[in-house]
């Protein structure tokens, strides 16, 4: 059984919190069943990394990164012509020294 989109996020929020990262939720979308995107903030190379929500042949919930690039422009491009094709999505965005994501669930490429 999937988490709520929502309290998904917390969690994930949380994680990076205590983690000692900072994420903020960009955007909200349907707090039950929302697709999530979140981009991860590598400070210390100033380079950002997309993870979008997609779910496995079994239902469960599992990550892939949609684009890739060097330009932080391109990534938000991405991020808003989804936002056009899907209005319940969420975004949210962490920055962390390492780059790191906090997604618990499988990460394709990771």
């Amino acid at each position: 059984m999937l988490l709520n989109s929502d309290l998904w996020v917390s969690a994930l929020i949380r994680r990076a919190e205590i983690a000692g990262a900072n994420a903020t939720v960009v955007r909200r979308g349907d707090t039950r069943a929302g697709t999530v995107i979140v981009k991860a903030w590598d400070t210390s190379t100033r380079r950002a990394r997309l993870y979008s929500e997609a779910f496995g042949p079994d239902g469960e919930r599992l990550w892939i990164q949609p684009v890739e690039s060097e330009f932080e422009s391109e990534l938000d491009a991405y991020v808003q012509r989804q936002v056009g094709y899907d209005p319940d999505l969420w975004v949210v965005e962490v920055e962390d020294r390492q780059g790191r994501h906090f997604i618990t669930e499988d990460v394709a490429g990771d």
